[in-house]
């Protein structure tokens, strides 16, 4: 028998849910809005999501090939990364800026940061952030409305939260009801808040993400827009705010792990989806709200967490004595 002791770090559990388990899970929540997409926006829809996934899965075996790393594609992140990036990209987009996409987002923001665990910036996130910025005319310039609404698919360059800034909105009878099962034009994947409302519920309820960050950025945004006088109703189905809520913040990497963190982490993600929306150049802010409070996790990390020795101090027991 040996006498070696062995110490790690905390927090010492050990759990049988691995990463795999975890990511497929994941994949497993996304399949409605995966299902939606096609629904609304025909089948190249699922075109741009294979080629979103099978590049970045490509990226990063490649990646950790050339670096000598040990692979680990079969952990199914990269695969989550590919289906999210394309999720929150408009349906209108050109297959080959996925590509583009991918190869940031496995390359940049994970693989030079040090894998899956170490990136401070949602890598779907930030591949979705570059095509924006690279390529506005083919991320944001048209919009395709599904033959669910008009006779054929049609093309718009407005969406509802550009016009909204712009004042030009106007609800019609049954625009409640259309949004909230996503009967509408938008990216691929944020369409209907029922679904993702669904997906939510199902993930809170597996304990896989925390409801304490999508709750207080979902919050402060209703709160926000209740004071500036917006419709709330619209506010929160419009642009990819439940979607962002869903399954950005609660990204385990790139959030806070305290409690505490989490709670100020969305609220800033949701103040600053909100400043955007209403003062900012962009018609949405959340994908900007989640990488800027990204940088800000590690700080939330060390200014919640709790540092043994320098807690509350404990009360005296009424039965306590004196040690003299």
């Amino acid at each position: 028998m040996s006498n070696k002791i062995h110490v790690s770090s905390s927090p010492h559990f050990n759990l049988k849910c691995n990463t795999t388990m975890i990511m497929g899970t994941v994949l497993f929540a996304l399949l409605p809005e995966i299902i939606m997409g096609i629904v609304l926006f025909r089948w190249a829809t699922l075109i741009r999501i294979l080629v979103s996934v099978a590049s970045c899965v490509l990226f990063e075996f490649c990646f950790q090939k050339m670096t000598k790393q040990k692979v680990v594609i079969g952990n199914l992140s990269a695969c989550v990364t590919g289906v999210m990036m394309a999720l929150v990209s408009p349906p209108t987009a050109p297959v080959w800026i996925f590509v583009v996409g991918a190869a940031v987002a496995m390359i940049v923001a994970k693989g030079l940061f040090g894998g899956i665990g170490s990136n401070v910036f949602n890598p779907a996130l930030t591949g979705r952030a570059f095509m924006f910025l690279s390529f506005p005319a083919a991320m944001g310039a048209s919009w395709l409305t599904p033959k669910t609404i008009s006779a054929v698919d049609a093309i718009s360059s407005a969406t509802t939260l550009s016009a909204m800034k712009a004042g030009t909105f106007a609800v019609e009878q049954g625009t409640y009801w259309q949004y909230f099962i996503g009967n509408r034009a938008g990216c691929i994947g944020e369409t209907s808040t029922l679904l993702i409302l669904i997906s939510f519920a199902f993930l809170a309820l597996a304990h896989i993400i925390d409801w304490r960050a999508p709750v207080a950025m979902v919050g402060t945004v209703a709160i926000c827009s209740c004071i500036a006088g917006e419709n709330v109703a619209m506010a929160l189905m419009t642009g990819g705010l439940m979607f962002g809520a869903t399954f950005m913040v609660t990204d385990y990497a790139t959030a806070p792990l305290t409690k505490k963190g989490r709670l100020i982490f969305g609220f800033g993600c949701g103040l600053i989806t909100f400043l955007i929306r209403r003062f900012g150049g962009y018609p949405e802010g959340v994908m900007f709200s989640i990488l800027i409070m990204n940088s800000v996790a590690p700080f939330l990390n060390n200014l919640t967490a709790r540092k043994y020795g320098y807690g509350k101090k404990a009360g005296r027991p009424a039965d306590a004595k004196e040690v003299k």
